[in-house]
């Protein structure tokens, strides 16, 4: 991989929630024991404010909020990158900022997605904007079905300077296997496809940046060091350990299952922020059970 500015990233990146309270405010204690508690997992990096920290609901002030407050907690032992989903350039540049006067080392930024599909080249001429007026590294967010960028846009986007690397989150493990092999010599490719970690290592991608390390820390870890150690029998196990935890919280409510899973392990991530509904008592023992059956179900916690 040539020199890029910015960390070298690889291994398990976990997301981190933004605890609210009952107000729909940050709770900064809850932020701090969840970036403590993922910090003993042994991760590779921290994500804040992404999907999984209902970036899209916080402004740029409480990003930079949030940012700073896990800047503090992990004191440098990790790379924090922190999240923007905008829709404009200039958004994105402000947010941009801001998150780099908190301390980040990098940003995750998805492409421009309301309504339409930008062009490939406005996709490029974007990313190349932001990193110029930001000046720090830059990882694509390649989630949005409908504004997904293709293999050779992304190998485009390789070239750029600031750009090191992409969150593949599109659901497709054939166009992985592309990037890893077109552009995981420039860019650091990251599997997103929570239920498909375990192919997307053996193919060869750098690590992951997902949501589900989120909820199993340890097992994810174990088993990004088993697949690098060669102990295939091993990462089967811990993937069908992980699988049914993901499919009991994968769905459109996601920031609630989240944190349910983590409440139900005995971790507090607060309250989603509305309009997102807590779950369902029938979600939260699906999800318990789950748990129980990975040995993650914390003593004396019930379903609610």
């Amino acid at each position: 991989m040539p020199d890029k500015p910015g960390p070298r990233l690889h291994g398990i990146i976990a997301t981190v929630v933004t605890p609210f309270d009952e107000r729909g405010e940050i709770a900064e204690d809850k932020l701090r024991a969840e970036v403590r508690y993922l910090l003993g997992a042994d991760i590779t990096a921290l994500c804040a404010c992404g999907t999984t920290g209902e970036g899209n609901a916080l402004s740029a002030e409480e990003s930079a909020r949030v940012c700073s407050i896990v800047v503090d907690e992990v004191g440098g032992r990790v790379p924090v990158i922190g999240g923007i989903i905008q829709n404009s350039t200039h958004e994105v540049i402000r947010y941009a900022l801001a998150l780099k006067a908190a301390g980040v080392d990098a940003l995750q930024i998805t492409p421009v997605h309301y309504l339409w599909s930008p062009t490939p080249e406005s996709t490029v001429d974007y990313y190349a904007e932001i990193g110029a007026a930001a000046e720090l590294p830059i990882v694509i967010y390649n989630v949005v079905p409908w504004a997904l960028i293709e293999p050779d846009v992304v190998s485009r986007l390789a070239d750029l300077p600031w750009v090191i690397g992409i969150k593949q989150s599109g659901g497709d493990l054939h166009k992985l296997a592309d990037l890893v092999e077109t552009v995981s010599d420039r860019i650091s490719v990251l599997a997103a496809v929570d239920d498909l970690h375990l192919p997307a290592f053996v193919l060869g991608a750098q690590g992951a940046l997902a949501a589900i390390p989120t909820v199993t820390p340890f097992l994810s870890t174990a088993l990004w060091d088993a697949v690098q150690a060669g102990d295939l029998d091993l990462a089967r196990k811990l993937h069908g350990q992980i699988l049914p935890i993901w499919r009991a919280i994968d769905g459109p409510n996601q920031p609630a299952t989240i944190k349910e899973a983590l409440r139900l392990q005995g971790r507090d991530g607060g309250v989603p922020r509305r309009p997102v509904s807590p779950v369902t008592p029938e979600v939260s023992a699906r999800i318990a059970a789950a748990l129980d059956n990975a040995g993650l179900l914390a003593a004396g916690v019930e379903p609610r």
